[in-house]
């Protein structure tokens, strides 16, 4: 993401790009081509040393899991942050960014472009209009596997030339270079770096009903999928059950949402509701008084379509979300459209389904003031990582 941001950001009339930061000089390179009167860093801490006079905001669009050590030290530092989804790699981090973002009153955003588009504006506002009633529950799915059931393979490379491997691993454990194992893309598919796919998608796919529903964190979380093969990669064909607190659009004191992933697929009934047919990745809502079926990308459909033929669609209007974020901090507007007080608590219930994903069948209770998994203290453990001597996060 990080030359798809850097160019949609760069856009606005108002941005001049000062600096750029790549651990892979190929990728530093190709970046400077486009920015040339840039300065350019191999380590994102040098950049923010150097240049904390010249830059109002940062960008993070690196592998997940320096997400959180970027983006705690750039706002530490009082600057903007714009940061690619997932807000951190684990919830600790996740929660810190929110409480720095408070602290040092910056203007945020994380890369949810779904979010500020009109289909998903057009769901939400069809929801809390109570198009289908209250509803009763929702599933999410996305047909990517970003997971791994293999053993890691044994045999180590020598780093590429272009690499700086150190630098790269951050604040993760070391361990010997694979050549194409972790870096560029597959470091999804990894504990230590990536958050699986429903790391990837989940804060897309679960943008729309956690806005509509008005949903906190959730109060229970359940993996049905099978569990990790081992310490090092993620599962593929994730399920995923959670709980969450009922609002005053819900049917009930708690509502359901069920996560699909891979070769998981949605109930039977659930396909038949929506109207027989559904897209790769998307959401279905079930409510009292009918059904939603949002598919990712798409327009949300009203079923079934006769009952709501002429129904008047709410007027919405799309944003340019890159652009808002510029605006916002130009004008000290903190209110983005997926600022850190929304994305963080979304983020959260993402994570909190990646935790339980080595803990098949086993219900993990979630207490959002605490911070902690209240009954499961393996589990708990994974709440926040272990850090490299060095790279611990940086304070206030």
């Amino acid at each position: 993401m990080g030359e798809s941001d850097l160019e949609s950001l760069a856009s606005h009339p108002m941005i001049e790009i000062v600096a750029l930061c790549d651990v892979d000089s190929n990728n530093l390179a190709a970046a400077s081509q486009l920015f040339p009167k840039a300065t350019c860093y191999r380590d994102w801490r040098d950049l923010l040393e150097k240049e904390a006079d010249r830059i109002d905001s940062v960008n993070v669009a690196t592998p997940d899991h320096l997400h959180g050590s970027i983006g705690l030290e750039a706002m530490s530092l009082g600057k903007h942050l714009y940061g690619q989804k997932p807000l951190a790699q684990n919830l600790f981090e996740c929660r810190q960014m929110m409480l720095r973002a408070r602290e040092k009153k910056v203007v945020t955003q994380m890369g949810i472009q779904v979010s500020a588009g009109r289909n998903e504006r057009l769901a939400v506002a069809l929801i809390r209009q109570g198009a289908i009633g209250k509803v009763k529950e929702v599933h999410s799915w996305s047909y990517k596997k970003w997971g791994d059931m293999e053993p890691v393979p044994s045999p180590t490379d020598e780093v590429t030339k272009e690499l700086d491997w150190n630098l790269w691993l951050g604040p993760a454990a070391e361990r010997p270079f694979i050549n194409g194992y972790y870096h560029p893309q597959e470091w999804r598919k990894r504990r230590d770096f990536g958050t699986g796919t429903l790391g990837d998608m989940g804060c897309h796919m679960f943008s729309a009903w956690f806005r509509a529903l008005e949903l906190a964190a959730p109060i229970e979380v359940c993996s049905k999928g099978p569990a990790p093969l081992n310490a090092t990669n993620w599962a593929i064909n994730g399920w995923v059950e959670y709980t969450f607190k009922g609002t005053a659009h819900t049917a009930a004191g708690t509502v359901k949402v069920t996560w699909y992933d891979g070769d998981s697929q949605l109930p039977a009934e659930v396909i038949a509701a929506a109207g027989g047919r559904i897209s790769k990745e998307g959401s279905v809502f079930l409510g009292t008084a009918g059904v939603m079926l949002f598919p990712h990308g798409g327009a949300p459909l009203l079923v079934p379509k006769e009952k709501f033929k002429n129904y008047p669609m709410p007027e919405v209007q799309a944003v340019d979300h890159y652009h808002e974020f510029i605006d916002c901090c130009l004008k000290g507007d903190f209110k983005t459209g997926a600022n850190f007080d929304i994305a963080a608590p979304l983020t959260e219930a993402v994570l909190l389904g990646c935790l339980s994903s080595p803990f098949p069948g086993e219900v993990l209770c979630w207490d959002a003031p605490g911070l902690k998994i209240s009954n499961h203290e393996l589990a708990n453990k994974l709440v926040k990582r272990d850090y490299r001597t060095g790279w611990e996060l940086p304070s206030a």
